[in-house]
């Protein structure tokens, strides 16, 4: 088979490098945060089904409080993985969530249990951490795009 690239060289040289690279940037969109897309939808589907895995036995409003706002966190995940622009300005919503859950078991119910307590307080603090992850990889992202 012969071969019909007549182009040798470094790919730099090739005149439509500039605008695949351009073209690479839009589709990227600054996606610098993708590696929190992932953990922020994983800690919102075990939120959601976390009072059936920790055994939140009688306890029906912070189990629907845990559900509520496990899916809520999800779609968050969901909405920085397709959405990214838009989504990256909730980052914060994710931290006022996280300090929800870390307070819930107390405002939700009279008796909390060792497991709920620990299960809000673990999963609320690494919901605070990637929120405020996110929003500070987005305003490094913005003060570079000013600059």
């Amino acid at each position: 088979m012969a071969h019909v690239s007549h182009h040798r060289g470094d790919l730099a040289d090739h005149p439509d490098a500039a605008e695949m690279r351009d073209r690479y940037e839009r589709v990227l969109g600054g996606r610098d945060v993708v590696l929190l897309d992932g953990p922020v939808l994983l800690a919102g589907l075990y939120l959601a089904v976390s009072p059936w895995v920790v055994h939140f036995s009688g306890n029906a409003d912070l189990r629907t409080n845990n559900l509520i706002i496990g899916i809520a966190v999800a779609l968050l995940g969901l909405g920085l993985t397709m959405v990214p622009r838009r989504m990256y300005g909730l980052c914060w919503a994710m931290v006022v969530i996280g300090a929800w859950m870390i307070v819930s078991p107390w405002v939700v119910t009279r008796f909390p249990s060792t497991g709920m307590i620990w299960n809000n307080v673990v999963v609320g603090a690494v919901t605070c951490l990637l929120g405020l992850a996110a929003a500070g990889l987005l305003m490094r992202t913005n003060r570079a795009k000013r600059s």
